[in-house]
């Protein structure tokens, strides 16, 4: 199964099997001229699936031309915060955060894991935290600030499960629209709010 894509050998069996019922179909004869114009062209089928395909292959032609054109384009960032903010644990105005991309949090959370302590040896036992428990723990976080930087509440957690756990709990926070996550710059603090 590793070596065969099952998929492509599917979708041409699939394509052989509707060309030979077309074929079958165009060389049985028929019996009357009323099952003639009743019955649809067995071609007709085929013509719509490949007109299909040639409106997706356009489609994607134009989506690729406009990431290339969209690669090309660097727009220029707003530095001021940084001259205003100088200090990490300051805060940027609300109209120069912006939403936080799924990749941006992978990214932070990789570096927390990197940051932790590393064990070489592991016990097997019951889980000291679960989601729901995380979910509570960073909804009582954001009732006693407003905002809360990332890396400030992942320095809280002690635990590499636990630092999985609570990352998982602010996933599903953030799924739920209970919490959001905004950053100020590429590589810049994130900053968990209240929605």
């Amino acid at each position: 199964m590793r070596e065969l894509d099952l998929e492509v050998a599917g979708e041409y069996i699939l394509m052989a099997a509707t060309l030979i019922r077309i074929k079958v179909r165009m060389l049985l004869p028929r019996d009357t001229e009323e099952e003639e114009e009743q019955e649809e062209d067995p071609r007709a089928e085929l013509v719509r699936q490949l007109m299909e395909y040639k409106r997706f292959k356009e489609v994607t032609e134009c989506l690729t031309e406009m990431e290339a054109r969209q690669r090309r384009i660097f727009p220029r960032s707003y530095f001021d915060w940084g001259k205003k903010f100088g200090n990490e644990n300051e805060t940027p105005d609300e109209g120069i955060l912006k939403d936080v991309a799924f990749f941006d949090l992978l990214t932070a959370f990789k570096t927390v894991l990197d940051n932790l302590p590393k064990v070489t040896v592991h016990e097997v036992g019951t889980m000291a935290a679960t989601v729901e428990d995380q979910i509570e723990f960073l909804l009582t976080q954001l009732q006693k600030k407003e905002r809360i930087g990332f890396g400030e509440l992942m320095a809280q957690l002690k635990e590499r499960v636990t630092v999985v756990v609570t990352f998982m709990a602010l996933l599903e926070l953030i799924r739920t629209h209970r919490i959001r996550a905004q950053q100020a710059s590429v590589f810049g603090e994130i900053w968990i709010l209240r929605n």
